[in-house]
């Protein structure tokens, strides 16, 4: 995501800002901050990141139309992440997170989710990562809502080769994957998906 094509994010999250007025700032602020901000105010912050250059994430799109979104980078970029009992970081080393995915409701359950994943694997070792690390739900039993579902299914991070390195939680493992060769690799065009 650039300011190049800030309005496909636009339109992919539509007036609701995907889900709620969040625009994928919930990671990024406070509690506070966050209720202070929802809506139209979190749709300027979020332009404000990337108006300073930081590409806070990924667009998928198929025919052109954009249909996708997955937030990644350096885990400081995501301070609640630390405030969180949970999700608190597991060691010192260095990681880029995965922390949510949008994909508009015709597209869902067709492969978008994983495909950005490899993208969003592929953009944090282009940029030095080692380790990437995501914060996936593994429902037990009934299938959740997908709103509750924004930061990936566990299944789709074990299908792309992530392993559990903590579960503080029974529904929520903290996964990683060692990125170190994944840089070598072409770069991949979801508009072909």
């Amino acid at each position: 995501l650039t300011t190049e094509r800030w309005g496909d994010l636009e339109e992919l999250f539509g007036p609701r800002g995907a889900c709620g007025g969040c625009w994928c700032m919930w990671w990024r602020l406070t509690q506070r901050q966050f209720e202070q901000q929802k809506g139209e105010d979190n749709r300027k912050a979020l332009k404000a990141v990337v108006g300073s250059g930081e590409v806070p994430g990924l667009l998928a799109y198929l025919g052109g139309r954009p249909v996708g979104w997955c937030a990644v980078g350096p885990r400081e970029s995501y301070p609640r992440l630390e405030r969180s009992r949970t999700l608190k970081t597991v060691d010192d080393e260095p990681v880029w997170s995965v922390v949510c995915f949008f994909v508009t409701r015709e597209c869902r359950q067709q492969g978008v989710t994983g495909s950005l994943l490899e993208a969003a694997i592929e953009y944090a070792a282009r940029h030095g990562a080692k380790i990437v690390e995501g914060y996936p739900v593994e429902p037990r039993g009934s299938r959740i809502p997908d709103a509750f579902a924004y930061t990936g299914l566990a299944s789709v991070f074990y299908q792309a080769g992530f392993t559990v390195v903590m579960r503080r939680s029974q529904t929520r493992p903290i996964v990683r994957r060692l990125v170190a060769n994944v840089g070598k690799t072409s770069e991949r065009s979801l508009r072909n998906k």
